[in-house]
């Protein structure tokens, strides 16, 4: 029997033995961890530097090395194009200049005028921003440095200023056209702002959304394709290419669907040639993902947030002016797409009050600021203050104030009861002298 029941015994812990390993197995795999489950939803692309922004409020929604410093190759034209349309009307006449005859292809002299075009001949301002930025002409880009800015070195002050204007702080710009320079380059947001400022451009955004359009050079009639390859698919309504060896694949467009605009830049994707499509594959994923990515939630109502300081007097109306310190909490859920920007950056922010502790007692509500990279907008919270809280605050002072209540009232007290029997004592003297008096 006891044999027995050893033999029991080590069957059953063998048996455990070897089925734990596949437990503890599947337990680790039922418990993975949310943020990588998270990363697993992300789009795979090839792309080194990635964003998507919402144009309407401004919220970084996608990013991948977003303030990585990269060559932005001919999206640089981007910033021409804008600076052109700052600067000039679409009628006017532009000098074609030594500088822009000098640039390499692609370009309108080399590619389609075979190198006809002379030093000083007239080109309407609209057919050089067509050649900027459906051909990607790199000589149009001159032709604009030169008539804008007197020249090309001139014109990368400007450029550098506008982009200062506009918040890319990260990026610093040499040529007109974007062909590479080593201290030529920007970063994933930084192109984001230029290009919402592009966008918003009426002269620029119409002549991107063209799919093809007629210039005229001298007599020529030329006819111009975009290079945008998936203009007017999947939302992409306007967009910007370009690509150099040392910048790969980049892309910059507006997408619109069901009415909602999202700014794209994808830098350094692959480029082996020019139907290479992964940078619009890039493109297309980073959409798709982020038209189709819910907000998370960053605090939730109830949360403390941080403190505020609130003045205010010891005695309501009168007494010395203190300061309190007072939690402060959310009164609802605050959501942000989560990604390693917003992480980093989102914040609440209190901006302080006029009103008092004591008024804030039956009115605790207030405004707060949710507040992230490009995007702010306004929460509701409350100053968390209590009575008790302000009676501790304020312990000597209203101690002191009660002692001293107290010794007046005795003094007054004293006083009265002397007084009291001042009169009494002479009320008693005045009847003895009378009995006196009458006897």
């Amino acid at each position: 029997m006891k044999k027995k029941l050893i033999l029991k015994t080590l069957v059953l812990t063998l048996s455990l033995s070897l089925l734990s390993p596949l437990t503890m197995a599947s337990y680790a795999a039922n418990s993975t961890p949310k943020s990588e489950t998270a990363t697993q939803n992300l789009p795979d692309i090839q792309a080194a530097s990635a964003l998507t922004m919402d144009l309407e409020t401004g919220e970084i929604i996608y990013c991948k090395d977003a303030d990585g410093k990269r060559y932005p190759a001919s999206t640089t034209k981007l910033l021409t194009g804008l600076l052109l349309a700052e600067n000039r009307e679409k009628n006017d006449e532009l000098e074609y200049t030594k500088s822009a005859k000098a640039q390499p292809e692609y370009s309108l002299d080399i590619n389609y005028m075979h190198k006809t075009i002379q030093v000083g001949d007239k080109i309407l301002a609209d057919d050089i921003m067509k050649g900027l930025l459906l051909f990607s002409g790199n000589d149009t880009a001159y032709v604009i440095a030169d008539n804008v800015s007197g020249d090309s070195k001139t014109f990368a002050e400007l450029m550098n200023k506008k982009a200062k204007d506009l918040g890319a702080n990260n990026s610093n710009f040499v040529t007109a056209n974007g062909l590479h320079d080593e201290n030529h380059y920007t970063t994933a947001f930084d192109l984001s702002l230029i290009a919402k400022a592009a966008f918003a451009n009426p002269w620029e955004k119409e002549t991107m959304e063209l799919p093809k359009a007629p210039i005229t050079i001298k007599t020529s009639k030329i006819i111009l394709e975009n290079r945008n390859l998936t203009l007017g698919k999947k939302g992409n309504i306007a967009g910007k290419t370009g690509t150099t060896v040392e910048a790969g694949g980049c892309l910059v467009t507006e997408y619109d669907r069901d009415g909602r605009q999202l700014i794209g830049v994808v830098l350094k994707s692959r480029q082996l040639d020019n139907a290479d499509m992964t940078k619009f594959n890039d493109m297309d994923a980073i959409m798709d993902y982020s038209y189709g990515v819910s907000k998370e939630t960053y605090k939730t109502s109830g949360e403390n947030v941080g403190t505020a300081d609130v003045k205010y007097k010891s005695f309501i109306l009168f007494g010395p002016t203190k300061t309190i310190t007072v939690p402060l909490k959310l009164t609802q859920d605050v959501s942000y797409y989560k990604n390693t920007i917003n992480d980093a950056e989102s914040k609440i922010n209190y901006t302080g009050t006029d009103s008092s502790a004591w008024n804030l007692l039956f009115n605790k509500n207030t405004k707060l600021t949710y507040s992230t990279r490009n995007h702010t907008e306004e929460v509701t919270g409350k100053v968390d203050i209590s009575l008790g809280s302000i009676i501790k605050d304020n312990l000597i002072i209203y101690i002191s104030t009660l002692v001293v209540i107290i010794i007046i009232i005795t003094l007054i007290s004293l006083i009265k009861n002397m007084a009291s029997n001042s009169r009494r004592k002479k009320s008693r003297y005045k009847s003895i002298y009378n009995k006196r008096k009458r006897n």
